[in-house]
């Protein structure tokens, strides 16, 4: 009986057959700089969401009561 890693059944050995797939469709050189730019696309996600609840909140001078 094998427990699933994630949600959805996903196991150790479909994970290592996604890793294979990818490195023999991108190669060895090119997964470096497929990583960097995900991560930048993170950081950046982030810092939008991060921009977007600072203009949400309610500044204290604005404030009516």
């Amino acid at each position: 009986m094998t427990t699933p890693l994630l949600i959805g059944g996903i196991g150790m050995q479909e994970i290592l057959l996604i890793a294979l797939v990818v490195l023999l469709f991108f190669g060895g050189k090119k997964i470096p700089e497929l990583m960097n730019g995900l991560g930048k696309g993170v950081r950046s996600f982030k810092d939008g969401m991060k921009e977007i609840e600072k203009d949400e909140k309610p500044d204290d001078k604005n404030r009516q009561e």
